[in-house]
């Protein structure tokens, strides 16, 4: 892809099932393939532009209006982009918020992404939902529907790829950054907030090692406001070589892509389980899940946006939630060692699940959640509960 310097160009989207649409560029220009599906968010586009999670997607927008509060340094859940490319139905010709440091278009050209714009996002929209998230050709290169098709179809599928290896950090890292003052005063509602301000020295904080799977940045914010110290280790690292950091319990990150081919991670969680406290999201919900024995199966066009009720079997109340996936945990033959905490309430698929003996759990959706909603926070407060009690007493 080269960047466009902002001149739209005429585009096109082909899919591997012979649809066509036609529109403008956005962004770079050239030609880029990726499984297309779509995020019902109304807001938090930039936030969705950053997250690993997309690797190997062209993800469209429902909402037709995008770009209308700009793009800022604040709302990046991390460095740089993944996702193959972007669809939306208008770009905001007026960007207006007092946060905002640039339009959109300048900010997908600056990091290479592909866009398309002036598609009608509706129709196609209801053809994922009628066939399923398909492979696609975003182009402003080559024009002919015939040659896009055929490429699409040649496109590799996600499954069976381990799209992990080509998002999560090279080697560990302490996290030092905290959440935002707004996020920061909305989570003290409800739960003790620690500021490096407060002079906590390291030594004396539960030690928290997030496996990276492709983490939004978001997570370890939460977890260092929460008083924790907060080591990242890329996602293959080994149960032995994090159990040599004396965590006092283990975070299991977001990321992109089919969980299964993801046998290390498999073998490491399952050597975690029942030495120290877990706690997964998204991706990590269903490699615990693989690594307790259970399966996962691919959603039709899954779940994206920030809008996904989901229903607590505990509480019997419904969060609304940010979820972004295209896997699932299988509800056949669900190990006896877990059970079901939450279900999504469209289709009635896992959305959580707990260890019946060990401390471990996880849920299918984004409880960190920027750009929101922030129904799930009390997850946070769960795993900082169990930290805090399997922490060494000084």
């Amino acid at each position: 892809m080269t960047d466009s310097n902002n001149v739209s160009k005429p585009a096109k989207l082909a899919l591997q099932d012979g649809t066509v649409y036609s529109g403008r560029s956005l962004g770079a220009t050239g030609e880029v393939a990726g499984e297309v599906v779509f995020n019902t968010s109304m807001t938090g586009y930039q936030e969705i532009l950053t997250d690993p999670s997309y690797c190997g997607q062209i993800v469209t927008m429902t909402y037709p209006e995008i770009g209308n509060y700009g793009v800022n340094s604040i709302d990046v859940e991390r460095q740089g982009t993944s996702l193959a490319g972007f669809v939306i139905r208008n770009e905001s010709r007026i960007h207006s918020n007092y946060r905002s440091e640039g339009p959109l278009a300048e900010y997908l050209a600056r990091n290479n992404v592909m866009g398309l714009m002036g598609v009608d996002t509706r129709a196609l929209v209801r053809r994922i939902r009628s066939v399923g998230a398909m492979q696609g050709i975003l182009s402003t290169e080559d024009l002919d529907d015939a040659s896009l098709v055929a490429k699409a179809k040649a496109a590799p599928s996600l499954v069976g790829r381990d799209l992990v290896k080509e998002v999560m950090p090279g080697q560990q890292e302490m996290w030092t950054h905290e959440l935002d003052e707004w996020t920061a005063v909305e989570v003290a509602r409800g739960a003790k907030i620690v500021t490096n301000a407060d002079n906590v020295d390291d030594s004396d904080r539960p030690h928290v090692v997030c496996m990276d799977f492709g983490m939004k940045w978001n997570i370890p914010r939460h977890l260092r406001s929460r008083g924790n110290r907060v080591t990242i280790v890329p996602g293959n690292t080994s149960a032995d070589d994090i159990l040599r950091l004396e965590p006092t319990g283990v975070f299991l990150s977001n990321g992109p892509g089919d969980p299964e081919p993801l046998t290390y991670a498999h073998e490491s969680i399952s050597n975690l389980i029942g030495k120290v406290p877990v706690f997964g999201i998204c991706l990590g919900h269903q490699l615990l899940s693989l690594a307790c024995g259970a399966k996962t199966f691919k959603l039709k066009f899954g779940h994206r946006g920030a809008n996904q009720p989901v229903f607590n079997v505990k509480t019997e109340k419904v969060e609304i939630t940010t979820q972004n996936h295209g896997f699932a945990v299988d509800d056949k033959d669900l190990p006896d060692c877990l059970e079901v905490t939450h279900r999504h309430l469209n289709d009635d698929t896992i959305a959580g699940v707990r260890h019946r003996e060990a401390d471990a759990f996880a849920v299918q959706y984004h409880p960190e959640a920027a750009a929101g909603p922030h129904d799930s926070h009390y997850l946070f407060q769960q795993f900082q509960e169990s930290l805090t009690a399997a922490q060494p007493s000084s």
